[in-house]
């Protein structure tokens, strides 16, 4: 711009040098002396004359200014405040009074039939890392059943101690206990014997057992747990069992990996005093060890458990020695998140049958039993489970059993010269047989809040025996309904429904005057489905002090669970139960 100024300065006075110069020669030349008139005009600029600026103007300076760097320096300085904020209050929420909790609790009813129902669990703090408890439970019943020639009463006592202990890296407990139960084989077909003959007899029979037992559980440890099993368990005919079990789980590390294992030495031995057709004595032992190792994988919402069961069986009383590999394979899969979650899977193993599980599930078996384990050769399952809203979940699943050897309640025969009580077609013995069996079932459960919750169950099944006549006493439906509703702050009720449906076994009937010289022959038979429903209402008097009643087979139904053993009818219990602390 300064530049563009010189110039413009530099041309104004040389034109201004050369008109006077041109002026003052003309004037020297010219002879003529004539009249100048000078003729004044403002001037008047135009576009042509205007230099156009630039935004940025180009610097042409030989020294350019550098800028200095300006450092700002804040100092802090403290000032002191007078303010005082209000103080927040929170908003008043209403809510339930907080559920007193006791650590024990006492329970006696009584009821028709001349019933007794009795519990009492203790559990007491010994320190902060030490408690110690126990559990005492009664329920007998005098019996009374229209039509049945026998006794029919029963009682079932149990008793059980545990001690348990936290340390900083692991914890333990130990338990024991005692068990009674008295029955009778009432079950005597009918006609075929009268009071003639059940004059005679005494039915009554018991069972004892004695257990005792521990559990360890280790934290940040190659070993996970471990658990051991004693049990006793015998009769007063002279029949016993042993049953020692040890179980442990550990981790083997393998290149940056877990393998988890299961490990389980479980022995079995016992002895009955005859077998059911004659006197000679009945004795059985069996030990097994089986090692399961598993591998998990994990990704996204995949997870597959692979790994494989592996059993040693040992028959100490016929010195047979087998080996058996069964599948261990399991996977889930997440489609919807946590509502919709396909699983499945294939596992297989050695069932070791005892005498103590065949009497529980059916009292009136006789002391003549054959004892043998069962190979499950495979279980081979697929399901959809997951949750409908907050408060429902689903499980539905297909099942597929592969047994060889399964044991199944028959009933046993009329055998001619009886001498013993349980020889008159009024106990069961068991056979065993290589049985497929598929299933498919679902299961609904409901649970809006701790007021009220509800559970919906059932099974369908369809048996393929191979060399009996049919799946003797396995049910081809099984269903159950359970609900526990909390009505107010007093007031709670529930109940529940459980359908069996039909079952096949034998029937001995005769027209004979003595079915005992001439036994008759077994005709199969259909025992009819059932349903049982039962109800309970309760009344909270304080907070340690509520009362109940109960109402069992509230339908009236005089069904047969085994065949000539009808059940009691609509049964009445009430009592009361109180809470407390030591």
């Amino acid at each position: 711009m300064l530049k563009q100024i010189k110039y413009i300065i530099t041309v104004g006075l040389i034109v201004q040098v050369s008109q006077s110069f041109g002026q003052e020669r003309k004037q020297t030349n010219d002879t003529i002396d004539t009249q100048v008139v000078n003729v004044v005009k403002p001037y008047t600029p135009t576009i042509s004359d205007a230099f156009k600026v630039k935004e940025t103007a180009s610097l042409d300076d030989e020294t350019t200014a550098t800028k200095k760097d300006i450092k700002y320096n804040i100092f802090s300085i403290p000032v002191a405040s007078t303010f005082t904020p209000a103080k927040g209050k929170a908003a008043k929420v209403d809510k339930e009074k907080e559920v007193k909790l006791y650590d024990n609790y006492a329970s006696l009813g009584f009821g028709t039939y001349t019933s007794i129902l009795g519990e009492v669990y203790l559990n007491h703090a010994l320190s902060r890392t030490e408690r110690v408890g126990g559990y005492l439970s009664h329920h007998s019943s005098q019996g009374g059943i229209e039509g049945v020639l026998l006794d029919d009463d029963f009682s079932k006592t149990n008793v059980n101690v545990n001690y348990n202990k936290k340390q900083s890296d692991f914890d333990w407990n130990i338990d024991g206990g005692f068990e009674l139960q008295s029955y009778n084989w009432y079950g005597i077909p009918q006609p075929t014997f009268d009071e003639s003959t059940t004059d005679m007899l005494d039915v009554k029979h018991s069972f004892y057992s004695a257990y005792f037992g521990g559990e360890v559980n280790f934290e940040d440890a190659i070993i996970n747990k471990g658990s051991v099993l004693y049990r006793r368990f015998g009769d007063d005919q002279s029949s016993g069992e042993n049953r020692f079990v040890l179980k442990t789980e550990f981790d083997i590390p393998v290149q940056d990996e877990l393998i988890s294992t299961n490990v389980t030495l479980d022995y079995i031995g016992g002895s009955f005093e005859r077998n059911y057709f004659s006197e000679d004595q009945i004795k059985y032992g069996n030990f097994t060890v089986s090692a399961a190792p598993s591998y998990q994988m994990k990704e996204d919402d995949l997870t597959v458990n692979l790994g494989v069961n592996l059993v040693y069986l040992n028959d100490t009383e016929f010195g047979d020695n087998k080996f058996f590999i069964y599948p261990n394979i399991s996977a889930s899969y997440r489609l919807v998140d946590e509502i919709l979650i396909a699983y499945g899977g294939v596992q297989g193993g050695l069932i070791q049958n005892s005498y103590y599980d065949f009497a529980n599930e059916n009292a009136f078996v006789s002391p003549t039993l054959y004892i043998v384990p069962t190979d499950q050769t495979y279980h081979a399952s697929i399901g959809l489970k997951g949750k409908l809203s907050n408060t429902m979940s689903y499980n539905v699943k297909g099942q597929y059993f592969a047994d060889k050897g399964k044991a199944m309640f028959k009933s046993n025969g009329i055998l001619g010269g009886a001498s013993e009580d349980f020889q008159y077609g009024n106990s069961f013995g068991l056979v065993y047989d290589d049985v497929n069996t598929f299933a498919i079932g679902g299961e609904l459960n409901v649970d809006v809040n701790r007021n009220f919750k509800l559970a919906l169950k059932a099974e369908y099944f369809n048996y393929n025996t191979d060399s009996e006549a049919e799946p003797w006493n396995l049910p081809d439906i099984k269903g159950s309904l359970f609900l526990d509703y909390q009505i107010d702050e007093h007031w709670f009720a529930g109940g529940g429904i459980y359908y069996v449906g039909e079952r096949k076994d034998v029937l001995f009937q005769t027209g004979l005057v003595d079915p005992l010289v001439f036994p008759p022959s077994p005709i199969t038979v259909t025992l009819d489905s059932y349903f049982d429903a039962n109800a309970h209402v309760g009344y909270k008097v304080n907070d340690y002090l509520s009362v109940f009643a109960k109402a069992n087979n509230i339908a009236n139904q005089e069904y047969q669970r085994w065949i000539n053993y009808q059940v009691q009818g609509i049964q009445f219990l009430a009592g009361a139960t109180f809470q407390f602390d030591f």
